[in-house]
C-alpha cells in the first residue's frame, strides 16, 4: 500500500511539473505591414532570434509581415484585446490612442537620423511610450521606418507646384490629410495593405513612404516617379499587449527588454546601411528619381508650417518638450 501511495504521489508531482513547464511555454504573434526583407522585418527577425535563444526555446516568436494580420489600426485593437501579442507600427498612428503622438508625424521635425535616435531613446521618447500603458499597450522601444519620400505615376516632381492636383494615399490621420491639402493635392487615407491595388487600379496617383518600404512593397511596378523630399521621419513603436506582458515573469520581461535593445541596434543599422543600395534598386526597376533644389525645399517647408501650427495647438506642451530636446541637440 505504501509503495502504491508513493507511486501515486510521484505521478502527481510529475504531472504538476509537466503543467508548470507547459505553463512557461509561450507564443508571441508579431505583426507588421512591411514585406519580408524590409529593415523593420529584419529587426523583428533579430528580436525572434534573441528571445527564443535567451528563453531556451520556451518563448516562441511567430512573425507575420506584409499586413497578413490586417491593418495597423486592426492590429492596435487586437493588441489591446489580447488577441495579438506584438506589433511594430509608425508611432504617429498611435495618435488615435493618445493625441500627443501626432508630434511624430509633424513634417520636417527631425533633421537627421542621429537626432531622431537621441529623442526617441531619451526621456522624451520614453515618456511618450509610457502614456500607452493605460490603453492596454506596453511599448518596448523604437525601430525606424525612416524619412518619407513622394512617388506618383503621372509626372516628375521638380518643383513643389508639380504636386498640385495629385491624388495621394496617406496614412489615415488628420495631420497627413492636412499637409497634403496644403500642397494643393488630394489626400486619400488608406490602410497600407490596400495601397498597391489602389495604385495599380488608378484609384490614387501616388503615395509617400521611405525608400525601403517603396522597394519591399514593389511600388516601382505601379509608380514611375519619386522625389527625395524627406518631408517626414517615422519612428516605429514596437508594442506588446499589456495582457500578455502582465502574464510574464520578471525574468521573461527582462528577456523581452534585452532582445529589444539588440533588435533595435540591428534594425537601425540595417535600415541605414541598405538605404543607398535600395535607392539604386528602385532606379534599376525603372523609377525616375528627382531632388528638389534648396529654393523649392524652402517653399515645401513654408507650406507645411501652418499645418504644424494648427495641429500643435492641441498638444502644445508636448511640442514644446520635443522642441526643447531638439534645441539641446543642435547647440
Amino acid at each position: 500500500m505504501k509503495r502504491v501511495l508513493i507511486k501515486t504521489v510521484l505521478a502527481a508531482v510529475a504531472l504538476a511539473a509537466m503543467g508548470v513547464a507547459s505553463a512557461q511555454e509561450k507564443t508571441i504573434k508579431f505583426a507588421n505591414q512591411n514585406a519580408a526583407g524590409h529593415p523593420v522585418v529584419l529587426g523583428m527577425e533579430k528580436f525572434k532570434e534573441v528571445v527564443e535563444s535567451k528563453s531556451g526555446g520556451k518563448i516562441k516568436v511567430n512573425l507575420f509581415p506584409g499586413g497578413t494580420l490586417g491593418s495597423d489600426q486592426a492590429n492596435v485593437s487586437a493588441i489591446q484585446g489580447g488577441a495579438l501579442e506584438m506589433v511594430s507600427l509608425n508611432s504617429g498612428i498611435l495618435a488615435s490612442q493618445v493625441k500627443d503622438f501626432e508630434v511624430f508625424d509633424f513634417p520636417f521635425m527631425f533633421a537627421n537620423a542621429a537626432e531622431a535616435d537621441a529623442v526617441v531613446d531619451g526621456p522624451f521618447g520614453k515618456k511618450m511610450h509610457a502614456k500607452l500603458a493605460d490603453k492596454g499597450i506596453i511599448a518596448l522601444g523604437y525601430f525606424e521606418l525612416g524619412f518619407r519620400n513622394l512617388t506618383n505615376g503621372k509626372r516628375a516632381i521638380n518643383k513643389v507646384s508639380d504636386i498640385e492636383g495629385l491624388k495621394l494615399r496617406v496614412i489615415p490621420n488628420a495631420i497627413n490629410v492636412d499637409w497634403v491639402k496644403a500642397l494643393g493635392a488630394n489626400p486619400t487615407p488608406l490602410p497600407f495593405p490596400e495601397l498597391y491595388a489602389a495604385l495599380e487600379q488608378g484609384a490614387v496617383d501616388g503615395q509617400e513612404n521611405p525608400v525601403a518600404t517603396i522597394n519591399s512593397a514593389k511600388l516601382y511596378e505601379v509608380q514611375k516617379h519619386m522625389v527625395l523630399s524627406n518631408h517626414q521621419y517615422n519612428p516605429q513603436s514596437v508594442l506588446m499587449s499589456k495582457k500578455f506582458w502582465d502574464g510574464l515573469t520578471s525574468a521573461e520581461k527582462k528577456i523581452m527588454e534585452d532582445a529589444m535593445v539588440e533588435a533595435t541596434k540591428h534594425q537601425r543599422t540595417q535600415s541605414r546601411n541598405l538605404s543607398a543600395s535600395i535607392t539604386d534598386n528602385l532606379r534599376k526597376n525603372g523609377m525616375q528619381i528627382t531632388t528638389l533644389p534648396a529654393s523649392e525645399m524652402a517653399i515645401l517647408r513654408d507650406k507645411m508650417k501652418p499645418v504644424i501650427a494648427k495641429h500643435g495647438e492641441a498638444i502644445a506642451g508636448t511640442v514644446a518638450e520635443l522642441q526643447a530636446e531638439l534645441a539641446k541637440l543642435r547647440k
